[in-house]
């Protein structure tokens, strides 16, 4: 998790150069999107949605290909989501993190009868890091990028970062790096190339280390989960009073979960907040 999440932070601080990676030109501008998409709300952390002027970019970053539904599946029900809203061209682009037999194995189509939905498949360790090692926004993709010496690239990585003059900007893409590197590299050698002062200079950085980072996504699955709420009921019941959106602050995950399924399913808004806690 940390992983992804680290990759989607990337993502949406640099959309502009992330947009240009992927879609071979820089587009003359970028917009970040919510992960909500609404009918039944999906929402996880590490997808990042970037709108560019004539289409939208959608980003999904992966350690591990397995799960239900399968990845494939997601990709296709992603699009029909994404274009019924925007009704735009829709791009997609899932970037591997890390090798595995699933992960070499995954197709980049989805195929089901007469149905075919075709999606980018990035295995990073098969890139060339130069270009990578040349924009700075991408530069912790690049420990994990295609190498015969895994240790020079690590240094080169390293050598980059220290060339970035912005303080805050220095330490939070070595933090960043350091993160991603843990999936290819050795504790130690991270360690003695990536150094903690430095990481620290950034002011992001208790927020990209591990205690920090969990609680960030703690504050952003409440967040993403209130949002989700508020949007089925707005959607449903047309608008919601102040007294039920005060009513969801300070509400733990799971009774935010729970409060979730109810906003999607309630009959009516009076049944909805009978369900809130006292």
């Amino acid at each position: 998790m940390a992983f992804d999440n680290a990759c989607k932070y990337l993502s949406e601080t640099y959309p502009r150069e992330f947009a240009t990676w992927i879609l071979g030109e820089t587009p003359t501008s970028v917009e970040i999107l919510k992960t909500e998409l609404s009918i039944e709300p999906i929402r996880a952390d590490h997808l990042t949605f970037l709108r560019t002027t004539n289409q939208i970019l959608h980003l999904e970053f992966e350690v591990e290909v397995e799960g239900e539904p399968p990845l494939p599946l997601r990709m296709l029900d992603y699009w029909v989501r994404l274009y019924r809203r925007y009704r735009l061209p829709v791009t997609q682009a899932i970037i591997l993190l890390k090798p595995s037999p699933a992960a070499t194995k995954l197709k980049d189509t989805f195929r089901l009868g007469d149905t075919r939905h075709r999606y980018q498949i990035i295995r990073i360790w098969q890139q060339d890091p130069e270009p990578l090692l040349q924009n700075s926004a991408l530069l912790p993709l690049a420990t994990l990028c295609r190498t015969e010496t895994p240790s020079e690239l690590l240094t080169q990585v390293s050598q980059q970062l220290a060339k970035i003059e912005t303080v805050n900007e220095r330490g939070m893409l070595t933090a960043i790096s350091s993160i991603l590197a843990g999936l290819r590299f050795e504790k130690n050698l991270i360690n003695q190339l990536f150094r903690e002062d430095i990481m620290r200079e950034s002011v992001i950085y208790q927020e990209i280390l591990e205690k920090g980072l969990q609680q960030g996504l703690q504050q952003g699955l409440q967040q993403g989960l209130k949002s989700s709420i508020l949007e089925a009921l707005s959607d449903r019941f047309t608008s919601v009073s102040p007294e039920v959106i005060q009513r969801l602050e300070g509400l733990t995950i799971e009774e935010l979960k729970r409060l979730n399924r109810q906003a999607w399913t309630c009959e009516t808004l009076a049944e909805f907040i009978s369900q809130l806690p006292a």
